[in-house]
């Protein structure tokens, strides 16, 4: 197989902007280059060099553009596509008045067929290379999921939803078939390919305590699967929390308490939280997924990321489509910036990427597989133009380094910025 060499400014991490000096963990070269052999990263660098090396390799030069690693969505509801930027409801009325009613219609295979390669298609198209999606209760709507992406060779991580309370009865399943369903599904998918399987509870308030055992159980007998749910996203939700659960010591609890707190736990929102659930959290390895646009766009508060990460979380970053306003990485980093100065911590650039790749990957625990613009990780890759609209290249010809260049991107572009998706060395979308 032809090599192929890609030229350009690069941009890569070898460690954690948020806990080390940001200027010791990151790598930017203006001439850089990224060698693919296969459908992997064989080799970054200097970009002359890697071509006086590779004679052989296939030259792709995007010039000043900035080639990264591929976005890494750590959480959003593939199936809530088609409702994204609905107005005006917080989450509760918001889930009764638009998820339920569009949740329901993915028992039709071909609807949900329709609406996974939707929304990967979108996904690409803003540069984004793995999703981390919550399904519906219908097992054909995982199928139409893995499916979609398998056709692509993404790396994605997804799971039947399970709710056996406090939804519509057509959305309801059962302590046993949700076990069942899940356990099935995990033996069709879990390993196949580039796909990860979640198990996934929507949250404590939709699933009785027997449903949340039934699915720690399973996650007990399948400890190389994610689990993914909800965690104190709005203050109501908590107080429902206590009224169904009178005997938890937090919402935390109601989790570990049926075998659903662990490290490879992902926790999304985690506004909220107690002083003890800090700690069991980070005792525990659990990683809470920052959704900066959907926690502003249904009202339910401001995540606290720098504080948490000085706790010794684990941190993700993730669009939460459709709750979440938008498809795009770079608005949720712009967002994420927005909130941490409201909370009086203006993140870096440096920090902002690194949550949206090699900070997305770690709570998924594919380090250095994707999310990484390294050696060995597979070869999704995204190039960013920092000039794609006019507003943008007239701030960008201001620059007087790299992150000024970069910080207008991240805070006003859109599809428009991105040139060309790689996803395991192939070009998956050409802006």
């Amino acid at each position: 197989m032809t090599k192929q060499l890609l030229l350009g400014q690069t941009l890569s991490f070898s460690g954690n902007p948020l806990t080390d000096k940001w200027e010791d963990v990151t790598h930017f070269n203006s001439a850089g280059g990224v060698l693919i052999d296969g459908n992997r990263i064989g080799a970054t660098g200097d970009g002359a060099t890697l071509r006086r090396d590779h004679p052989d390799a296939e030259i792709t030069d995007y010039g000043d553009a900035l080639i990264i690693a591929g976005f890494v969505d750590a959480h959003m509801h593939y199936p809530q596509t088609g409702i994204i930027a609905s107005w005006g409801k917080q989450l509760i009325d918001w889930l009764n008045t638009y998820t339920f009613p569009e949740e329901a219609r993915f028992g039709d295979r071909a609807y949900a067929d329709e609406v996974a390669n939707r929304t990967i298609d979108l996904a690409l198209a803003h540069g984004t290379t793995t999703l981390t999606s919550f399904c519906t209760i219908h097992p054909e709507s995982v199928d139409a999921f893995f499916a979609a992406a398998a056709a692509r060779n993404m790396a994605v991580v997804a799971g039947k939803t399970c709710m056996d309370r406090n939804a519509p009865e057509n959305l309801r399943d059962s302590a046993q078939s949700a076990y069942d369903d899940s356990k099935a599904l995990l033996n069709k998918w879990h390993g196949q390919g580039r796909a990860t399987y979640a198990i996934t509870p929507r949250f404590s308030p939709t699933s009785t305590p027997d449903q949340l055992s039934a699915l720690g159980a399973l996650w007990a007998e399948n400890p190389t699967c994610l689990m993914q749910t909800h965690l104190s996203e709005q203050r109501p939700e908590i107080h429902w929390v206590k009224e169904l659960y009178p005997d938890a010591k937090d919402y935390v609890d109601t989790y570990e308490a049926h075998g659903l707190l662990g490290e490879r736990g992902l926790y999304g929102h985690a506004i909220h939280l107690e002083p003890r659930e800090i700690d069991r959290l980070r005792e525990t390895g659990g990683a809470v997924i920052h959704c900066p646009t959907s926690n502003t766009f249904i009202g339910s508060g401001l995540f606290d990321l720098m504080a948490l990460a000085k706790a010794g979380l684990n941190i993700g970053l993730a669009t939460d489509t459709g709750g979440g306003s938008s498809f795009s990485m770079l608005r949720t980093m712009a967002a994420a910036y927005e909130i941490g100065q409201l909370r009086g911590a203006a993140l870096h650039p440096a920090q902002l990427m690194w949550l949206a790749t090699e900070g997305s990957a770690q709570t998924l625990h594919m380090s250095g597989e994707i999310g990484h613009l390294g050696t060995g990780a597979m070869a999704d890759i995204t190039v960013l133009e920092l000039s794609s609209t006019p507003a943008i290249a007239q701030r960008q010809a201001k620059a007087d380094d790299i992150w000024d260049a970069l910080f207008p991107t991240i805070m006003m572009g859109d599809d428009r910025a991105v040139r060309d998706v790689w996803v395991a060395g192939k070009v998956l979308f050409a802006g």
